[in-house]
């Protein structure tokens, strides 16, 4: 059994910064790429970051320029540095890992973490 357990999310006012940690446990072999995903309310969840085994990372188009994401693949974690927060950014944040087992690959999700933005 795999877990992923974020953490990091608040509450914070526009032009600061958060930091989100999503650490993964349990059966693990290896894990290939790591995302970011958030969900706002009334909206579809959306790929925000992600970042392969080897540091290559993709970012949603509203977030660059301000969001890094990065891995230590030796602590099985993935971070998200946010900087320049908007309200718009208000949303749940989830991770995503596609993680390799003893005999298989699966996708794995935490529990979600809210970060919330004032203007």
């Amino acid at each position: 059994q795999v877990q992923l357990v974020e953490s990091g999310g608040g509450l914070v006012q526009a032009g600061g910064s958060l930091r989100l940690s999503c650490a993964a446990s349990g059966t693990i072999f290896g894990i290939n790429a790591m995302g970011w995903y958030r969900q706002a309310p009334g909206n579809e969840r959306e790929l925000v970051a992600s970042i392969t085994r080897g540091g290559s990372t993709n970012y949603v188009d509203s977030v660059k320029g301000r969001f890094t994401i990065s891995r230590d693949n030796a602590k099985n974690t993935v971070y998200l540095q946010m900087n320049s927060l908007k309200p718009e950014d208000t949303a749940v944040y989830y991770c995503n890992a596609d993680v390799v087992g003893w005999r298989s690959t699966a996708q794995y999700w935490g529990q979600g973490t809210q970060v919330t933005v004032s203007s």
